[in-house]
């Protein structure tokens, strides 16, 4: 009776199967994902903390267990993020394909359509601009640098781009004292009664870039490696086919693994601006600083690249950090996800 109802709602079991999917590979793979935000964020250009350290840390703080915080947010953030990334996928595809004899997707067209599907919502991130054509008073910026212990006293002379140096750490260029510790901001609430509603849209930029470069390698590699296993198909087939559509469908286990590979390869092309998303997500920044930031036309500094993705000049040397458990944490959960997703539905159909 059970199996009769899903059959006849073919809508609903499409949506069964992708809900059940994310939710699966999310939570197979929240502790790598956990694992590599945390090598992301204290990583530094003096210190750089292993994997095995991190991993003891966590285990000294709150435990395995801990690897697993936030993992109601991952799943829901996937499940939004996954329909309307393959739906906008499909509906490009499917514009294609329209008109063809066969149902033959180019690799360039999947690659197009695979950027697309993160560029297709019209997103804006509050960019902050500081001080243009600013010249600061030298004996005001020295009675300041006087007063700030956490800079050496002959910053003059070991660092000509006084400017630039003080640009790295906002509060105190704006005079506004040291930003609020990191664990002070545990609960939503807190989050946007310390930083207001645009904290919830922090990192914009460097994510949609990041989306839109996994999309890209992610769909147009899948899409070649689908291909080819047609083309092996179709290598015994008598008389040869005379499109694509007659070729016998890749198995499943092999789609997942060509989607597990293909998500790999994609982690591992937009790491550096999954970098500059997360440690731009984990930067505290209260709302009377933005607000300053705002009234000083505070111009972000770095090169056209780093102004345009997100990223900061100060995290050159670290985006990197975290690569390797991203690459597995992706593959995995594209192999998961896509090998559950096509088990659950041809179960159900």
């Amino acid at each position: 009776m059970g199996l009769d109802f899903f059959r006849d709602n073919t809508f609903l079991v499409h949506v069964v199967a992708s809900t059940s999917s994310v939710s699966v590979a999310t939570s197979l793979t929240h502790p790598l994902d956990s694992l590599k935000t945390l090598l992301q964020i204290a990583a530094g250009p003096s210190q750089q903390f292993s994997l095995s350290q991190v991993v003891d840390r966590v285990q000294k703080v709150s435990g395995l267990s801990g690897l697993y915080s936030g993992l109601g947010w991952s799943i829901v953030g996937n499940l939004l993020g996954l329909g309307g990334r393959f739906g906008t996928y499909e509906i490009l595809t499917a514009y294609y394909k329209d008109g063809r004899k066969s149902s033959h997707v180019y690799i360039h067209e999947a690659l197009l359509a695979g950027l697309t599907a993160v560029v297709m919502p019209k997103s804006s991130t509050l960019v902050s601009k500081l001080l243009p054509g600013y010249t600061p008073n030298v004996n005001s910026w020295n009675y300041t640098i006087g007063l700030l212990s956490t800079l050496p006293t002959n910053i003059n002379t070991t660092h000509g781009d006084m400017l630039g140096a003080l640009k790295q750490c906002p509060w105190l260029l704006t005079g506004s004292g040291r930003p609020p510790l990191a664990s002070e901001v545990r609960e939503p609430s807190k989050i946007v009664s310390l930083e207001g509603w645009n904290a919830l849209w922090k990192g914009l930029r460097p994510a949609i870039t990041q989306k839109c470069v996994y999309g890209g390698f992610f769909f147009s590699t899948w899409q070649f490696l689908y291909l080819a296993m047609l083309d092996w198909n179709s290598r015994d087939m008598n008389p040869p086919p005379r499109s694509i559509d007659e070729i016998d469908p890749v198995s499943p286990l092999a789609s997942s693994l060509a989607a597990g590979f293909s998500g790999a390869l994609a982690a591992a092309a937009s790491h550096s601006f999954d970098t500059a998303k997360t440690r731009s997500q984990s930067i505290v920044i209260p709302k009377y600083i933005a607000m300053e930031r705002k009234l000083l036309r505070w111009e972000a500094p770095g090169n056209w690249l780093e102004r345009v993705a997100g990223m900061s000049p100060a995290d050159r040397n670290i985006m990197f950090r975290g690569l390797w458990p991203r690459v597995l944490c992706c593959g995995i959960s594209s192999f998961v996800f896509v090998g559950s997703y096509l088990l659950t539905v041809d179960y159900l159909l």
